[in-house]
């Protein structure tokens, strides 16, 4: 297989720098967390590695038994973005349980609320209605 050409190791590294500084820039301005930040520049680190080590995708491909390197590419990416899939699924599902807990909470906290502030008023108007009688 031939090698690629200088322009595509050259695009492709400077894409890579692009996506690190643009995933910095999130973490700034606090849009992205850390911990999503970290898949991100590892991917990014994997793509300036296979830029710089041009034969190294053929060599994990032959090493693996995969005939066409560009499909191992596609299968790193396909299992990458299932195991992104499940832990987006797990961190939904625990802010889910969070946000029905913190309802539940809210809705008891109003009860009392409302109660307190039923009884106050009564007490208010029991003490007043005696005044408002004697005169």
């Amino acid at each position: 297989m031939a090698t690629l050409p200088i322009t595509i190791q050259v695009i492709s590294l400077l894409v890579a720098f692009l996506v690190m500084l643009f995933i910095g820039r999130l973490i700034v301005r606090g849009k992205l967390r850390e911990e999503y930040a970290i898949l991100w520049i590892v991917c990014t680190i994997i793509l300036i590695v296979f830029s710089v080590w041009r034969r190294g995708l053929e060599q994990i491909a032959l090493t693996l038994g995969v005939f066409y390197p560009p499909s191992l590419v596609f299968l790193a990416a396909i299992f990458a973005v299932l195991v992104f899939l499940v832990h987006l699924s797990v961190v939904v599902s625990r802010l889910q349980s969070q946000i029905k807990t913190l309802s539940q909470e809210v809705a008891l906290l109003r009860h009392e609320l409302e109660s307190r502030t039923a009884v106050k008023e009564a007490s208010t108007s029991q003490i007043a209605e005696p005044a408002a009688t004697s005169e």
